[in-house]
């Protein structure tokens, strides 16, 4: 079991080591909704983020005999902080559960809420491929070599996220039994653009070092169709003692403006100890401070 002497350390040693690369901010607003996975860059300095989504889902379990019906709120605070590659976060999940265990002499009803997710951490971004090494060059002598697809091109931006799962009631019935209050995260994030298509890759060890670690992937594929509209796909594995699972997504998005984004999707599982169908409603807003360094001639 880790306690707080032993997560400070681990924090501390994944943020302060060295990196020597540039962020990227962008006009537009860069958000992790619809899906589940964030991506590889952070929001900008002085950049406020507020993502958060409305969701139902739907579970039966064969073996343990139970339905429920679950609502809840999902959002995310992220901030840009002293550089652009560094973003600070906080992930949160709130449930209200109501529960029908279907026993031989009759039913049993239960309802039950809480936090699933509250987790305060920091993503750098390590490596963006367009910054080292610039842009493809044009050979004005051949059309099929700049149409065909390079090594360099397969490189995705890099960034490492650590943070703390924060646990503070007592039971809590929607985490593992006697979870630790504070439990470390972390995540090793890909990102690579082509053009229009975006894939995403998160590899994700949770709640390390306690009775009940998790690991996980969680992998996206989003397609722009327009400058307002896009689509993705998205598939994500949980492996754990406490709860596994193969989860697959799928939505859209729609741009406001630069600053606001509407989103819908839909999540289905692939077992039946329990059976999963979510929908969630969602949006993302920011407020944008961000301001160009000025470079002195």
């Amino acid at each position: 079991m880790l306690t707080n002497k032993t997560i400070v350390p681990f924090l501390l040693g994944m943020f302060m080591i060295p990196f020597a690369v540039l962020g990227q901010y962008t006009e537009t607003i860069n958000t992790n909704n619809p899906g589940q996975s964030q991506g590889a860059f952070a929001v900008g300095v002085n950049v406020i983020q507020v993502e958060g989504s409305a969701f139902y889902r739907s579970e039966e379990h064969s073996l343990l005999n139970y339905e429920r019906d679950i609502t809840g709120l999902a959002f995310q605070l992220r901030y840009g902080l002293l550089w652009e590659e560094l973003e600070i976060s906080y992930f949160g999940a709130f449930e209200n559960v109501n529960e029908t265990i279907n026993q031989g002499f009759g039913t049993q009803e239960n309802k039950f809420s809480n936090f699933s997710r509250s987790t305060l951490g920091a993503k750098y971004l390590i490596l963006d491929p367009l910054k080292k090494w610039g842009e493809r060059k044009v050979n004005l002598y051949s059309y099929h070599d700049n149409r065909r697809l390079k090594w360099r091109d397969l490189v995705p931006a890099i960034s490492v996220f650590a943070g703390a799962n924060i646990d503070l009631a007592d039971p809590n019935s929607l985490l593992p039994p006697d979870n630790a209050t504070f439990s470390p995260r972390a995540e090793l994030i890909t990102q690579n653009n082509f053009g229009r298509w975006v894939f995403v890759g998160n590899f994700i060890a949770d709640r390390i070092g306690t009775d009940f670690p998790a690991y996980g992937g969680i992998f996206t594929l989003t397609h722009s169709i327009n400058n307002k509209w896009a689509a993705f796909g998205e598939f994500q594995t949980i492996i754990s003692d406490f709860y596994s699972d193969d989860i697959a997504r799928a939505g859209g998005a729609y741009l406001i403006n630069d600053h606001w984004q509407l989103d819908a999707s839909a999540a289905v599982n692939f077992k039946d100890t329990p059976s999963l169908f979510q929908i969630n409603v969602g949006m993302s807003y920011r407020i944008d401070r961000h301001k160009d360094p000025v470079i002195q001639q």
